[in-house]
């Protein structure tokens, strides 16, 4: 088990995929946009959060099903940080990060600087910026705001935008990019 590290895959993810075999459910909407075509038969996401020091590199998907233990760490992990919310996040959204991260070729994880936000926080960030939307898909957990040190804005914005899955809005001059699972769209600099 300990070499399980050098792969990045951690115990818990081991074990869920485990346990996801064992399922004999219908699929869910694994196949929703065809992101991840050609990507085998599983699908992993890697953060890092810069507020809360946490970081996680899991398996979430394998063939053809999520794994509801895995999906409830990202749901944790993904938070508001400022409250401790937390809600369900759409897995169509961590899809399309994932294709993302996929598409860029890169074992770098993703920074989160924001996941799920209360409408609190959103009224917060919204007072103090005219960025932030009103309706913010953050606030349904349909949206995250992310960052690469190894790629630029443009390139992940393309990337996310390749998916044809959902909103990318660049962010160049604080250096991040938003995907969201809303209707197809694009904005920013």
């Amino acid at each position: 088990m300990a070499d399980l590290d050098k792969y990045g895959v951690t115990r818990r993810g081991l074990l869920g995929v485990f346990a996801a075999t064992a399922l004999v459910a219908a699929p869910t909407y694994s196949n929703a946009f065809g992101l991840l075509k050609g990507s085998g038969d599983i699908r992993r996401i890697r953060m890092y959060s810069g507020r809360t020091g946490e970081s996680i590199d899991t398996i979430y998907w394998i063939e053809g099903e999520y794994i509801p233990e895995v999906m409830k760490e990202i749901n944790h992990f993904m938070r508001d940080w400022r409250s401790d919310d937390a809600m369900k996040m759409d897995m169509r959204t961590i899809d399309i990060m994932a294709a993302s991260h996929r598409l860029m070729d890169v074992s770098e994880p993703y920074m989160l600087l924001s996941g799920y936000r209360s409408p609190k926080t959103n009224a917060m960030l919204r007072s103090k910026s005219g960025g932030v939307a009103r309706n913010s898909l953050h606030m349904k957990g349909q949206a995250a705001d992310l960052r690469l040190k190894s790629r630029s804005v443009s390139q992940m914005a393309k990337a996310a935008a390749a998916c044809a899955s959902g909103g990318v809005g660049k962010y160049s001059r604080s250096n991040f990019v938003h995907m969201d699972c809303g209707p197809v769209r694009s904005w920013g600099g």
